[in-house]
């Protein structure tokens, strides 16, 4: 489950280096470029934690926080509209980052979703950039099939799945219009009814700014993100619960009710 563990974060990131500018060539760099930046980020792995086990014993995480909720849903059913706040911005971007794919629903259907509600705007004002990221979503769906050994096209066998759960965030940088954070995710993904769970975590760093009335991600964000975390120390991928939680600088995500 090598891809389980990374993919999506990849894949989001690929998808972030599509939301350019107005096509034009001067926002956001040529079609080429933005391609490229797509293709890296699809290739690139993601931070992992391979063959990690919580610890049987709970140690209470000294931080908690409960996002707040979009004040909109979409055409396609996901939450908009957050509060112009650092913890709204956490809250978009957690919602960004968690996705499931089951049935029907492929992880390519998944990701340009995410594509749609949650990219900047700027993106969608040319069909390029749109296919761009519809190939970069088609190529991990295609990854996480294979990884799993499923057919390569058509709906999901009973009781296959794979979903990312964000567990807790840690704060990059924070600034009343731009944001950008650690997220924490649990993965878990089962090739069929009878096969085994198999459960990984991983990290990544996503980046959004406010714009519209709205937090979105956009490539100027996540570049910087990337510039700043290659200057720090990477926290360890650990899960709620677990003694290093706290030491790495986690705030642990509690559902809201």
């Amino acid at each position: 489950m090598v891809w389980g563990a990374s993919g999506v974060a990849v894949a989001v990131l690929a998808l972030a280096a599509c939301a350019t500018g107005s096509g034009d060539g001067e926002s956001g760099g040529s079609h080429s470029e933005v391609a490229e930046r797509g293709r890296i980020a699809t290739e690139s792995p993601a931070p992992s934690a391979s063959g990690y086990e919580p610890p049987d014993e709970w140690s209470e995480p000294s931080r908690w926080a409960v996002l707040p909720r979009g004040e909109e849903t979409d055409s396609r059913g996901r939450m908009i509209r957050f509060p112009h706040t650092v913890q709204g911005a956490v809250a978009m971007l957690v919602k960004a980052n968690e996705t499931e794919a089951q049935g029907e629903h492929s992880m390519a259907d998944e990701l340009m979703e995410i594509y749609d509600s949650y990219m900047t705007r700027e993106s969608n004002r040319t069909g390029e950039y749109k296919r761009k990221a519809a190939d970069i979503a088609a190529r991990n769906d295609a990854a996480l099939r294979q990884s799993m050994g499923l057919p390569n096209d058509g709906e999901l066998p009973p009781g296959a799945y794979m979903r990312a759960t964000v567990l807790g965030f840690r704060i990059v940088e924070s600034s009343d219009d731009q944001v950008s954070a650690w997220l924490l995710s649990r993965v878990t993904a089962s090739a069929g009814e009878l096969e085994e769970e198999r459960v990984s975590y991983t990290s990544n760093v996503l980046a959004a700014h406010w714009e519209n009335g709205d937090w979105k991600i956009g490539p100027d964000d996540m570049e910087r993100a990337a510039e700043v975390t290659e200057k720090r120390s990477r926290p360890a991928i650990v899960a709620p619960g677990d003694s290093q939680f706290n030491e790495a600088g986690w705030t642990a995500i509690r559902q809201a009710s």
